[in-house]
């Protein structure tokens, strides 16, 4: 192991120097997602690879107080490089950190180090954790106000100028730095678009979704438009989801797949999917966790708000998609719910965990729902046991602060501190008027 991370420190400097790069830009995240770094010179990258780089954890939200804010930051070999759009010469590179105390301690408030501790107790039970993300965004005029590029539709194929262009140019620059897309289209919603990453294993795919959303946003940026994430920047139209493909693999067989089940859905898959139902409620905070998430998650737009499942049906929750004969390593399950706007590491850390539940305790699944549940009337989704989602911030705040599966699987520093944060959020929102308070009751009462 010790030689294995000396060759890749040794494989970073000499590609540093074959590129001409000159600065690394070191990249982490605070508790909320926002993608957060500082940037060196090459001259001092074999430094800041074996001894980390010092930084002020104070200023970084959910991060430390005051008098324990001092952090290091440890670039992480694996994740060396170009950024390029940026100059080939004096070159600019990035790579993901883990942050350490001091005393030489990972720092538990850090969200890349919550999804690595969830992942090896997953390792311990011999599994790994592969997802697939479908990100989808919006591109607009600006950033002061929702207006949309063109008014194209789901899978349109016109090139509509700059929006054609941006995504295919965001596919290449992915493609670059090593994240390959497997597909990119245009959704539902004017201007709105989706790339899909081609599945990986977790935290290779954490980094990979941060990554993406910095390259979206910056080639936009660059095009003089706006890349938005906000999940419902819109009324009345779609909003913007984040589907998680989730599969466990033991070795090279997907734990998921069973031949000699009708749909090939393994025992440990159906366990899996009843974790993700019973522990939706609770872990809905961390997978959409603004304000706005819940604008997305009504009927009508196709974002789930029942908690059910079915095989192929698309309006429910969790989704098994159908099963292609000779790709047994296809075998998935698609959850939903979340939205781009949330912190990847946390997210996938959530559900992997109410996932992992469901296996170890070995929840029965329920039947599968046949037809469209929002079809159905709400005795009839009463009947079936089938529950909704939190409908507001204020609401899945409530149903996280009892979890004891988030305490456990986020850690006592980010539960505590996302809790606070998000408190806090929902107070302000709730002492705000709002446009649509203005205009519909001020000329009336």
């Amino acid at each position: 192991m010790v030689q294995e991370r000396e060759a890749e420190r040794e494989f970073v400097l000499r590609s540093a120097r074959e590129n001409d790069v000159k600065f690394i830009r070191l990249w982490f995240t605070d508790i909320l997602g926002n993608l957060k770094g500082f940037a060196i010179t090459v001259e001092d990258l074999e430094d800041a690879i074996h001894q980390g780089v010092g930084f002020d954890g104070a200023a970084i939200e959910g991060f430390a107080r005051i008098n324990e804010s001092d952090m290091r930051a440890f670039p992480d070999p694996t994740t060396f490089t170009l950024l390029p759009w940026r100059p080939r010469q004096n070159a600019v590179a990035r790579m993901f950190c883990d942050i350490y105390t001091p005393k030489g301690d990972p720092f538990v408030g850090d969200p890349r180090f919550a999804l690595k501790r969830n992942l090896e107790r997953l390792a311990q039970r011999g599994y790994t954790y592969y997802v697939g993300p479908e990100l989808e965004f919006f591109y607009l005029r600006d950033a002061s106000s929702p207006e949309p590029l063109d008014h194209s539709g789901y899978f349109d194929q016109l090139s509509s100028q700059p929006a054609g262009d941006l995504r295919r140019d965001t596919v290449l620059n992915l493609g670059e730095m090593g994240i390959p897309v497997k597909y990119s289209h245009h959704e539902a919603a004017h201007s709105q678009h989706e790339i899909d990453l081609q599945y990986t294993d977790a935290l290779t795919m954490a980094d990979s979704v941060m990554t993406a959303k910095l390259v979206i946003k910056e080639l936009a940026q660059i095009r003089g438009v706006y890349a938005s994430f906000m999940p419902k920047p819109m009324s009345g139209m779609n909003g913007s989801g984040m589907h998680v493909h989730q599969s466990l693999f033991k070795g090279d067989e997907n734990a998921f797949f069973d031949p000699d089940d009708e749909h090939h859905l393994s025992m440990t898959g159906k366990h899996f999917i009843a974790g993700l139902l019973r522990h939706a409620p609770e872990i809905t905070l961390v997978t959409n966790q603004w304000v706005n998430s819940y604008k997305r998650l009504v009927p009508g737009y196709e974002a789930p708000v029942y908690i059910s499942w079915a095989h192929v049906n698309r309006s429910d929750l969790v989704r098994v998609p159908a099963y292609k004969p000779g790709y047994e390593s296809s075998m998935r399950v698609e959850y939903r719910a979340p939205d781009p706007a949330c912190n990847s590491y946390l997210a996938f850390s959530v559900m992997l965990a109410a996932g992992l539940k469901g296996i170890e305790e070995e929840y029965p699944v329920p039947p599968a729902v046949e037809g469209n549940v929002f079809d159905m009337s709400n005795e009839e989704r009463q009947a079936r046991g089938i529950r909704t989602l939190p409908g507001s911030l204020g609401e899945a705040i409530g149903l996280a602060e009892g979890s004891d599966l988030l305490r456990e699987t986020l850690g006592e520093h980010i539960f505590d501190s996302f809790i606070r944060n998000k408190k806090m959020e929902w107070e302000d929102y709730r002492a705000t008027v709002t446009d649509y308070e203005i205009s519909r009751y001020l000329p009336m009462l």
